[in-house]
């Protein structure tokens, strides 16, 4: 699947989004994004050892919950990209962004709509 009109409207008009992992839906964490080319990425800025980023990595489903939007969604890791994805957070955040780190890259996960 890929993401509506309305939903990358809504994804890029946000500073961050929230992530719940697995099917409880109980843990939610707000993280920064990126989108490429209109695909949706996130980082672990503390790399894999990430609590939120185990989780997510071995769920591989969760919800998205961001401005209106609220969503079934999947995660795939994914390091394909990483200069472009590099870039898209140092425009976003800012040159001293925390996920352009070898640690953050190796944590980097695609959201796709589930």
């Amino acid at each position: 699947m890929t993401w509506t009109a309305s939903e990358l409207a809504a994804l890029s008009a946000s500073e961050s989004l929230e992530l719940s992992a697995g099917s409880d839906g109980d843990a939610w964490v707000e993280v920064g994004f990126v989108l490429v080319d209109g695909a949706l990425f996130v980082r672990a800025f503390r790399g894999p050892g990430s609590r939120w980023f185990q989780a997510a990595s071995n769920h591989h489903r969760g919800r998205l919950r961001v401005a209106s939007l609220s969503r079934a969604v999947a995660f795939a890791a994914d390091g394909e990209g990483a200069a472009e994805i590099d870039e898209a957070y140092r425009a976003k955040y800012g040159a001293a962004s925390l996920v352009t780190t070898a640690p953050a890259r190796a944590a980097t996960l695609r959201i796709t709509p589930a």
